[in-house]
């Protein structure tokens, strides 16, 4: 119990802060990525700035882990903490959590289950679009017979990745840019998933609701 109320401690102060790493790691990584002719000391700079994140980041899941006291267990609960700590750019998508952590501090109603979920999928699948982009673009730009010349034509390729409808106009060519594609149709299937099941149990609550609510014989 002791161990527990040391890890609570702990998250709630890092919350903000690691969100905040979170925020300059994707601002420094879309800068590194975008910035045509960033020069030497830009690009020392970005690479600090990620360094840095991916260092807190790291800090931080051994801090949980050391207080957390389940040894391996641990990381199979929190495979999804590993995931980021091994791919840095996921860590955005733990912003989402910055609202429930305001929220509880300030003692204010939070949102109903079925529109949390789906604000919290709409989030993610903007935050996870964005570094997808970003990351297929670096891959993809260059590549021979890479029909990805812009960022434009990789945002358009991760909205129709995301959203599952894949028109086939653009498509990565390079392993890494498949293997990219591959993670996004999974984060794709995922958040769809979240968000129509939601939609569907709110839609069911309703009806029936309104149908207990019906007088007899109507």
């Amino acid at each position: 119990m002791y161990e527990d109320d040391r890890r609570g401690r702990w998250e709630q102060l890092t919350e903000v802060p690691l969100a905040l790493a979170s925020v300059a790691f994707l601002i420094a990584y879309a800068v590194r990525v975008l910035a045509t002719g960033l020069s030497g000391v830009g690009q020392d700079l970005t690479l600090a700035v990620m360094l840095g994140a991916w260092t807190l980041f790291v800090v931080d899941y051994a801090v949980r882990w050391r207080l957390g006291g389940q040894g391996l267990r641990f990381v199979r609960a929190n495979w999804l903490d590993a995931l980021v700590v091994l791919l840095p750019l996921l860590r955005p998508l733990r912003i989402v959590r910055l609202y429930e952590a305001v929220q509880r501090r300030h003692g204010q109603p939070r949102l109903s289950l079925y529109a949390r979920v789906i604000t919290y999928a709409g989030v993610s699948a903007v935050l996870l679009g964005f570094a997808g982009a970003l990351a297929v673009y670096q891959r993809e730009r260059g590549a021979p017979g890479t029909s990805m010349h812009t960022f434009g034509d990789a945002v358009w390729w991760t909205c129709a990745t995301l959203t599952t409808v894949g028109y086939g106009d653009v498509v990565p060519v390079t392993f890494w840019g498949r293997l990219i594609a591959v993670g996004m149709m999974a984060g794709g299937l995922a958040l769809l998933g979240a968000v129509t099941g939601s939609f569907s149990s709110w839609l069911i609550q309703v009806f029936s609701r309104e149908d207990d609510e019906r007088p007899p014989g109507s």
